[in-house]
């Protein structure tokens, strides 16, 4: 049965989606970008911004039951694929190895035209 993921720890879903859903042992979350909890636009930079992306992966993944360690597969968008060595250096920081299967896609624009957008897949053990 398909479960929805919410939590105040990490900004509130601007539109008609979860801020996550668990099927099973997976947890698949959406989109995140720069928002604090007040769903104001964190950083000036892509590694500011990407910092705040991966505090709220962590509070959506932490109340789904599972953390960083269990992501499998990670979907990163950037508005500037020029920024792309500065975005990694905070990933870097952030996901520990062995390193899940990601995919890096410059897109035209974002929502709130931030910069940077991760989405990703958990499993919960």
């Amino acid at each position: 049965m398909k479960e929805r993921i919410n939590t105040p720890e990490a900004p509130a879903a601007l539109g008609p989606y979860s801020q996550a859903i668990r099927q099973g042992n997976l947890v698949f979350l959406s989109g995140q970008i720069p928002l604090n909890t007040s769903n104001e636009v964190v950083g000036e930079n892509v590694t500011d911004q990407t910092h705040q992306v991966f505090k709220n992966l962590i509070a959506v993944l932490t109340a789904a039951g599972t953390d960083l360690s269990k992501v499998l597969k990670v979907t990163v968008f950037l508005k500037d694929m020029n920024t792309f060595a500065d975005m990694n250096a905070v990933f870097s920081q952030y996901m520990p190895e062995p390193y899940p299967a990601r995919s890096t896609i410059e897109v035209a624009r974002l929502p709130r035209d931030v910069q940077v957008e991760i989405e990703c897949i958990a499993v919960v053990e």
